[in-house]
């Protein structure tokens, strides 16, 4: 199984705790598929909507695609989420919950066919993120001394 990490979310882990992950296939067309095998793709302001009976990926900008001239697509339109009606309802009653929201980790391409990972979050409070990035820069310093070490 070959798979490609196409672009990540580094700020998903930053801004929330991520509970569950979930792995998606996503509904694209022709010059879509061309854009993000080329690697032009931003999770930045993605999220995902669902409803009681479909999941969308919303707001992730796929850039055009340079040789679909007339035929190219809408960056930022919704695209849907190929996952099972079970893992549907399940993300639909952790979103009904307060504080928890689906947030796109990473897009890959896994045997020729882009995937999307999702996950479920909860909101990090300032505290939580002054702390992971305390914990960061403690194993920075850790890697450090062990690289003057040896």
């Amino acid at each position: 199984m070959s798979i490609k990490i196409v672009a990540t979310n580094r700020k998903a882990s930053f801004e929330y705790f991520l509970l569950e992950h979930f792995e998606a296939g996503l509904s694209l067309q022709g010059s879509e598929i061309k854009s993000i095998r080329a690697g032009q793709i931003s999770l930045a302001e993605a999220y995902i909507e669902v409803n009681g009976r479909e999941a969308w990926l919303v707001e992730c900008h796929i850039a055009p695609y340079e040789q679909a001239n007339r035929f190219n697509h809408d960056p930022k339109r919704k695209r849907r989420l190929l996952l099972h009606k079970r893992e549907i309802r399940q993300l639909w009653s952790e979103v009904r919950q307060k504080g928890v929201t689906i947030v796109p980790t990473k897009v890959y391409l896994k045997e020729g066919r882009a995937k999307i990972e999702i996950a479920l979050a909860k909101g990090k409070k300032l505290h939580d993120k002054r702390h992971t990035i305390a914990e960061r820069d403690q194993e920075r310093e850790m890697k450090r001394e062990a690289r003057i070490r040896d």
